[in-house]
């Protein structure tokens, strides 16, 4: 007898910044559980998560195809979003399609696969927005939806497509760190006039939640989602308006940003932090990242913000909505106020990749 569970999700970066939300919008009212692969069954993010109901961890890795079959054995549905900077863009690439692969042989019916814009091709190939992260999973997103063609009475199929989390714009050891100088909080990046699609993470639950409850309308769909292109002009003067403490945005070089700015430290290391810094095809960060603020420096990327008004009634639509929701519930966590959270011995991480100090295996 099968022991497989047709409404439990099998999760692949269940512990990640976007997997928690995901998770929590998941089983929030039981209708579905989740499988939620993680290296570390006793680390602080996979032990929170066992806290919710309906959830249960299996320890292994993505890149062991024993651990992916049983994973996918036991669960009816898949939500899988790759940690490219643990594997690299060609380690990711590989086991991306494999997990794919996999879930379609193993008999999951409805895979989400957490994606990116694949922005090298957005951009009509000009390598000057090549971004090896984003590149990385946008090749596999299209490779997916072209074989969905053929598989889709077998295993349905969706991309989830994402962008930088506005989180990461008042939190440490991220691309948008903001410093304090001479009194005034400061974002010094190479955005020129551009514009970043920002995603809030309180919004990718109720995005994933929509696609696994609507799998024959979401079934080949690329739901491409943010709050709105925010340039940082007006990410400052949000961020002022509604703490009373002045804000600004400085632009600055690419050279700068690389050099005394905020990754100058790092910008030789290889951005996937497991990949083979000998091979020619490793993007370093400084590589990578000019492709992405280049990206968003140049506008390429283009959302349907009807459509997710349609999907997500209540979703966050500005800098400033997300600014006053965060001050909100930072007083009601005792964390204090915005303005106290982002001064430099308050800021926390958000991303998983900074708690672990770009330390693991695959």
């Amino acid at each position: 007898m099968s022991s497989r569970d047709i409404s439990k999700v099998f999760i692949i970066g269940g512990t990640g910044a976007q997997g928690i939300p995901v998770i929590k919008s998941l089983v929030e009212d039981k209708k579905y559980s989740c499988l939620v692969l993680t290296r570390y069954t006793n680390s602080p993010r996979a032990q929170s998560l066992l806290k919710l109901q309906n959830v249960e961890l299996l320890e292994g890795t993505f890149t062991d195809e024993s651990v992916l079959r049983k994973g996918c054995r036991k669960c009816g549905l898949a939500f899988v979003n790759i940690d490219g900077f643990n594997t690299g863009e060609k380690a990711e690439v590989y086991w991306a399609i494999r997990s794919y692969e996999i879930a379609l042989e193993e008999g999951i019916s409805f895979f989400v696969y957490g994606n990116l814009d694949y922005g090298l091709k957005k951009s009509g190939f000009d390598s000057r927005f090549r971004t090896g992260h984003y590149d990385g999973k946008g090749r596999v997103g299209e490779w997916i939806l072209f074989q969905n063609r053929d598989n889709s009475k077998k295993m349905k199929a969706a991309l989830f497509t994402t962008g930088p989390y506005i989180e990461m714009a008042i939190s440490s050891l991220t691309l948008m760190t903001p410093t304090i100088e001479d009194g005034i909080v400061t974002w010094r990046v190479p955005l020129g006039d551009g514009a970043v699609n920002h995603v809030s993470l309180d919004d990718c639950g109720p995005y994933v939640r929509w696609l696994f409850d609507n799998q024959e309308r979401a079934n080949g769909m690329d739901l491409e989602v943010s709050i709105a292109p925010i340039t940082y002009t007006e990410l400052a003067a949000a961020f002022e308006k509604v703490t009373g403490h002045k804000a600004q945005y400085l632009d600055t070089s690419l050279e700068e940003y690389f050099s005394t700015g905020a990754m100058g430290r790092a910008a030789s290391i290889p951005a996937g932090y497991n990949a083979d810094p000998k091979d020619p095809a490793t993007m370093t960060i400084n590589q990578n990242f000019s492709g992405f603020w280049n990206m968003w420096k140049h506008r390429i990327l283009d959302r349907d913000y009807k459509l997710l008004d349609e999907i997500h009634p209540t979703r966050i639509r500005s800098a400033e909505e997300f600014f006053r929701r965060e001050d909100a519930n930072g007083r009601a966590r005792g964390e204090g106020s915005l303005w106290d959270r982002v001064q430099p011995q308050n800021l926390k991480p958000i991303l998983k990749l900074a708690e672990d100090g770009r330390k693991g295996k695959l």
